[in-house]
């Protein structure tokens, strides 16, 4: 036996560990401060993995050899502050996964855009052929995919949750597309702590492996000359200069060392906006890098749909576009959705803040928007900011009236723009919860 394996938190992650746990010989017990999904408790008796849920039974839980924690516990939570106090190794499900694999690894970060590129480069592997897995914050559980049908490539979004977790793990290739304010209730309201979470994702590297990163991005660009990371580099950006994928002119352009380079119209992307292009360049640099052919990659960026709750166009009611953006759940993602908006705007945000600086779309909502609908339990904070710009506000404290009232001040030819800022759990169950709510909403008028 390999001793006691204390799983926290019975979601995704957790009963993808205790299913591997288990196969590996691990003593494997499940405990969860709330209630457990029926799918995932059905999940756990079928393997006969024993469980408690609706509290910790703390003296099992310092008894164990080895914790694997859900990334949405926080290390402030009680039984975690105990753990460590004694010593106890608190891994991620990430981690715990990794030793048992000998796939290669593709790995995402980045406040904003993880899930369209981890999506983008999954889509073109595929396409490729090759024998991948999706995992991380989208996909199935790492852990139970090693454990039940082991891949040899794993294309993985991570958050800074998961990453906060991650020690001897090490990224084949690694991805950090941004960083912008984010989860900073998390960090003790210290960017630097945020900022170091996300820089996790190029430890153990070596020259051998690959960093792949927005040159253009400052907080980025200081870590780098900071850090010195050992991974070879690989830049992109908009400009040409010093970047491996880049826009020349009308032109995208990719061309990772020992590859032949990919040059295609810009305009040909099927992801538009400035913040797409950035997303292609990353899939594109990581596939080059795999040696998976152009007309490969080439093909996946021309035809790629997107990610649902990401700028997803939902349906046209009387001469009004609906655009569900939910899965923008900080300010700079926000300030994506609107920088690629066309026309005049009816922006939808609100929710559960988390230490937002609101001043980033300032400069964005005057130029596009002539109505702002709050919707959440607390708009104290968005009415102080937004309250003198002069443009119409409707104050809602939930889905329904927020999106009547926004189809109400919306002319024809204008979009209804849900890019909410903020975090889901005022109202909802997840962003996801959110953006169908939304969409159920807009086809109910």
């Amino acid at each position: 036996m390999e001793g006691s394996l204390i799983i926290l938190g019975a979601g995704e992650s957790g009963c993808g560990a205790a299913i591997l746990g288990k196969q590996k010989g691990y003593n494997v017990f499940v405990s969860d401060m709330g209630e457990i999904k029926p799918a995932y408790k059905a999940l756990l008796q079928q393997h006969g993995i024993p469980y408690e849920e609706g509290g910790h039974t703390e003296e099992r839980i310092l008894c164990a050899d080895l914790v694997v924690k859900s990334p949405g516990i926080p290390d402030t939570a009680p039984v975690i502050q105990q753990l460590t106090a004694q010593g106890t190794a608190i891994i991620s499900e990430i981690e715990f996964a990794a030793r048992y694999t000998d796939a290669r690894m593709v790995c995402i970060t980045g406040s904003n855009g993880k899930t369209t590129t981890t999506s983008l480069v999954f889509d073109i592997l595929r396409r490729a052929g090759l024998d991948v897995g999706l995992a991380g914050n989208i996909g199935n559980s790492l852990a139970l995919q090693v454990a039940q049908n082991d891949h040899k490539y794993y294309v993985i979004e991570l958050s800074s949750f998961q990453l906060d977790n991650m020690y001897d793990f090490r990224a084949d290739i690694a991805i950090l597309m941004n960083i912008t304010p984010d989860h900073l209730d998390r960090y003790d309201f210290c960017f630097q702590n945020y900022v170091d979470a996300k820089f996790r994702i190029t430890r153990n590297q070596t020259p051998k492996d690959a960093f792949i990163f927005w040159s253009e991005d400052p907080v980025i660009e200081k870590e780098i000359k900071k850090l010195c990371p050992k991974a070879t580099l690989y830049p992109f950006g908009l400009n040409k200069e010093h970047n491996m994928a880049y826009i020349d002119g009308e032109n995208f352009v990719i061309e990772a060392p020992n590859a032949l380079q990919l040059c295609m119209p810009a305009n040909d992307l099927a992801l538009k906006g400035q913040h797409n292009k950035l997303n292609s360049m990353a899939a594109g640099l990581a596939a080059q890098i795999l040696n998976i052919r152009n007309e490969v990659i080439r093909e996946s960026l021309m035809q790629f749909q997107g990610v649902d709750h990401r700028l997803q166009y939902v349906a046209t009611v009387r001469g009004v576009r609906f655009v569900n953006d939910s899965k923008a759940t900080n300010v700079n993602s926000c300030w994506y959705a609107l920088e690629s908006m066309t026309t005049p705007t009816v922006l939808i945000l609100g929710g559960k803040d988390k230490g937002n600086d609101y001043s980033e779309i300032d400069q964005l909502v005057k130029e596009k928007c002539h109505t702002l609908v709050f919707m959440g339990l607390h708009n104290e904070k968005l009415r102080e900011h937004f309250g003198s710009f002069g443009i119409n506000i409707i104050d809602t404290d939930n889905l329904h009236d927020a999106v009547t009232g926004a189809f109400g001040a919306a002319h024809e030819g204008d979009t209804v723009l849900l890019s909410p800022c903020c975090a889901s759990f005022d109202l909802f169950k997840s962003y996801e919860d959110r953006g169908e709510q939304f969409m159920q909403a807009v086809r109910q008028l």
